[in-house]
């Protein structure tokens, strides 16, 4: 890796250094992009947001999924720029350290870390139920739930820790399999409503307006789900050291995966709202997309449907988790590098070159939250609020990250019309909006998410004073950095 030490303080113990032993140019842009849009889990995306978005937005889903991917597209466009400044895995936590404060850069890789994790405990603890139901067994039952589970992080961290190369071609190999279902129930979708048949609700101009039908949508809530649909494509960056031309192929692939994600979510979402009736579609909320499945299959075709949108979601959740190690791993070694977590999470297998003890650590806090989640009801009940604010803690980051855009390039901003669109209003823009949603999110939720959110924050600092005071990182006084006036 290639870190750019401050100066050591007087009095102060400098970090040791990680040597830089990730193995350089091993995935290329494609590859790359894969990663981003597998931590998306579209298919899973989707299958939460299907009923609830098509309500909220009185069908006029489409527009309100390409409206909200426009600040996106913008943050991911603030990730390629500021990768073209530093190009390590700590994306975020570095560039808000250096450019803003070292405080809050500690505060938005915690943010990063609390976010996936929770996210993913969250996907895997689905995935079991979910095989179970299609077995014909009772999706209830614990332990087995827990085996499938388990044997999934298992798998996936075996893979991870055993190289990125594998790791790319496992991702590349079930993003095939789940686009190309999910693409092609959108198609039949849309086939089906388009032709009119039996029970499908018709197309009409509210489709297409962002307050849908009769002007019915919610501008509040249709995109509060939305924009919460889109949170991962950022793996790109988190992997950049071992891209090809790691400057500006993760950030150009941080484009094109939150692109790609804007166009999967508006053409499965719009392709699958209208297949029945609005009081059918609300009636079976809880399973919306496999309700919708089984209604395109007919009484001839449903438990076929109904199985390849099983294997969508379970291959969606498996590559969503393999993923979150592989980052997660990424962020812990680069946080490591700079001593505000201990040395030994940084270290590197020399025959894999991968970071194999943050990985490891990963898959374990993983398997360790699972089991507690699925074994004791209190632990479940204060984790599912934990659960329910997981987007509100990647919105935090993501306006973060655009703010240390603004802050980095300000020379810029105030010098030249382009810089002052890219590097200044477009990302204040992205940045406002979202934290309008966060805003609006908080008061819409109960009094225990409020506190999850303050308590996630809180332990945050709490560790940041452990790493500032007994770790003795000089990580905390790093000079600011900003960009000169002319590129």
């Amino acid at each position: 890796m290639t870190y750019r030490p401050a100066p050591v303080p007087p009095g102060a113990v400098p970090a040791p250094a990680i040597e830089a032993r990730l193995e350089p140019d091993a995935i290329g842009v494609t590859q790359d992009v894969v990663i981003g849009t597998a931590n998306a889990a579209p298919a899973v995306a989707v299958a939460l947001t299907l009923a609830p978005l098509a309500a909220t937005a009185a069908y006029g889903s489409g527009p309100v999924i390409i409206a909200c991917g426009a600040p996106m597209l913008i943050i991911a466009n603030s990730y390629r720029r500021l990768n073209l400044w530093k190009a390590n895995c700590g994306a975020s936590f570095e560039w808000v350290g250096h450019a803003i404060s070292p405080y809050l850069g500690f505060l938005t890789g915690w943010l990063m870390i609390a976010g996936n994790l929770i996210g993913t405990t969250a996907s895997t603890a689905v995935l079991g139920p979910s095989v179970l139901a299609v077995a014909g067994q009772n999706a209830a039952s614990t332990w087995p739930d827990i085996a499938i589970s388990t044997a999934v992080i298992v798998v996936m961290l075996v893979i991870a820790v055993a190289g990125i190369r594998i790791t790319v071609r496992t991702q590349v190999g079930m993003a095939a399999v789940e686009y190309a279902i999910l693409a092609g129930f959108a198609i039949a979708g849309f086939w089906a409503v388009l032709g009119h048949h039996h029970g499908t609700y018709p197309v009409t101009k509210g489709w297409f307006s962002l307050s849908g039908i009769a002007g019915k949508g919610s501008l509040a809530a249709g995109p509060l789900l939305a924009v919460f649909m889109y949170t991962g494509w950022d793996a790109t960056v988190y992997v950049n050291e071992e891209v090809t031309h790691r400057r500006v192929n993760p950030g150009r692939s941080a484009v094109f995966a939150a692109a790609f994600l804007v166009a999967i979510f508006t053409v499965a979402t719009a392709g699958l709202q209208g297949v029945v009736s609005p009081a059918r579609f609300q009636a079976h909320s809880s399973s919306a997309l496999v309700y919708v499945a089984q209604a395109l299959g007919g009484s001839g075709w449903a438990k076929v449907m109904a199985l390849a949108l099983a294997l969508a979601l379970a291959l969606s959740v498996i590559a969503t988790t393999g993923v979150s190690i592989v980052i997660l791993a990424r962020i812990m070694y680069a946080m490591a590098s700079h001593r505000v977590l201990p040395a030994f999470v940084g270290k590197v297998s020399p025959r894999f070159k991968t970071p194999a003890v943050g990985s490891i650590l990963t898959g374990l806090t993983l398997i360790t939250i699972l089991w507690a989640y699925l074994l004791s009801s209190s632990i479940a009940s204060a984790f599912t609020q934990l659960i329910d604010v997981t987007g509100i803690l990647t919105a935090g980051f993501y306006i973060l990250t655009a703010l240390a855009t603004i802050v980095y390039y300000r020379h810029r901003v105030f010098s030249n019309a382009w810089d002052a669109q890219l590097a200044g209003i477009l990302p204040f823009a992205a940045a406002a909006f979202l934290a309008w949603i966060v805003v609006r999110s908080l008061q819409a939720a109960p009094a225990s998410q409020q506190l999850s959110v303050a308590g996630t924050i809180a332990v945050g600092m709490v560790v940041m004073l452990v790493a500032r005071s007994a770790l003795r990182s000089t990580f905390f006084q790093i000079p600011c950095d900003s960009a000169s006036r002319e590129p």
